[in-house]
């Protein structure tokens, strides 16, 4: 069933926030505005904050189904469905969690190619960049989630330099609210749900945290967070551009960094895109870790071998992937498995966890 976690590799409850909001907080802040402005309109801010809310009951079943299994995700199935059903249910998450570090990766690599080095080599670029993802992963799940606690801390900054288009902006255009129908808002919090994945690390990582049911109220305070920021970030986008240019604008984000103006810079959005490397590559590592763990727990391999056999197939995978088309199909396709995975299994697999603790109770009475 669960698996003894020694108390000096775990992590202290509060970590939890961090580790929730950088795995929330990707590439994909970069640019989904105008995904979903195309089906909402400037009343697309709604349905931020109606994917973000709709988040906070699933990591509630998530801590409950962790507190009766007492583990993680593995543990869980082995719970519910038994020990070899329950291992093999849990395999396609080695998939869905290596998907979860290739893309934002890849990602973030077209950026880099498109906005500053066009002719950089995606493979040798990936190559460096996932040598370093090992290097921290071999460090332990404390290094990897200092790394996270660092992401957040030293990227907080860029919050401030949306403040430079608040003289060039008309939030006028926000009004009046309520201006689509509930089909439009309920579409355009779909797509936005894609863009808050990451929580779901928390179905691997739960054994990892000390006292792990008080970091509850924290991982309910990561995702508010994250909430709060798109949030902001959309409606300072939507006061900034027009619905045309936010449907011509792929990174609507990264695009904003151009208007800052400062004496001792001139493209200040080259230093925003740096920086966002400190938040792709705490995604990265958790989204390895998370699968190389998984592959663990059910083949018994070490850790370290799968990491690696995982970063390889990482690196054949980002540099396979060549056009924008590609990259975007596989985004949709990791993006419709978490809403699945979220809102469709997840509640499902909590009905049957509360069953199968009536059914074992009744057993030992």
């Amino acid at each position: 069933m669960s698996e003894m976690v020694p108390d000096k590799v775990k992590v202290s409850p509060f970590l939890v926030f961090f580790i929730i909001h950088g795995m929330q907080f990707g590439v994909g802040v970069l640019g989904f505005q105008r995904i979903i402005a195309k089906h909402a309109g400037y009343d697309a801010w709604i349905a931020v904050l109606i994917a973000g809310l709709a988040i906070h009951p699933l990591v509630w079943m998530v801590y409950k189904m962790a507190g009766i299994a007492g583990g993680d995700i593995v543990s869980i199935h082995e719970f519910t469905f038994g020990k070899l059903l329950g291992k093999l249910i849990s395999l396609p998450l080695i998939l869905y969690f290596t998907l979860t570090a290739i893309i934002p990766l890849r990602s973030f690599i077209q950026i880099v190619q498109v906005w500053m080095f066009p002719g950089l080599s995606t493979f040798w670029f990936g190559l460096a960049f996932l040598l370093l993802v090992i290097y921290v992963i071999q460090g332990g799940f404390r290094t990897i989630t200092g790394i996270v606690f660092f992401g957040v801390f030293f990227t907080f900054y860029l919050l401030f330099v949306f403040l430079y288009t608040i003289p060039y902006s008309d939030y006028s255009d926000l009004l009046p609210i309520f201006n689509h129908s509930f089909k439009d808002l309920g579409l355009a919090a779909l797509y936005m749900s894609f863009t808050y994945l990451g929580w779901e690390s928390l179905l691997v990582l739960y054994p990892f945290i000390k006292n792990p049911q008080s970091s509850h109220k924290w991982a309910q305070r990561g995702i508010l967070f994250t909430t709060i920021q798109y949030v902001f970030i959309a409606v300072i986008s939507f006061g900034y551009y027009s619905e045309g240019q936010l449907q011509r604008t792929i990174w609507a984000t990264l695009s904003m960094f151009k208007i800052v103006e400062m004496p001792f810079i001139e493209r200040f959005e080259y230093i925003g895109i740096a920086t966002w490397a400190l938040n792709v590559l705490p995604i990265v590592c958790l989204g390895l870790w998370a699968a190389s763990r998984i592959l663990k727990r059910t083949y018994n391999i070490k850790q370290k071998y799968s990491v690696y056999f995982l970063a390889v197939v990482a690196l054949i995978c980002i540099t396979l992937i060549q056009s924008r088309e590609q990259e975007a199909a596989l985004t949709t396709f990791l993006g419709r498995a978490g809403f699945v995975l979220g809102f469709g299994y997840l509640p499902l697999l909590f009905i049957a966890v509360l069953i199968a603790r009536k059914v074992k109770g009744n057993e030992k009475k």
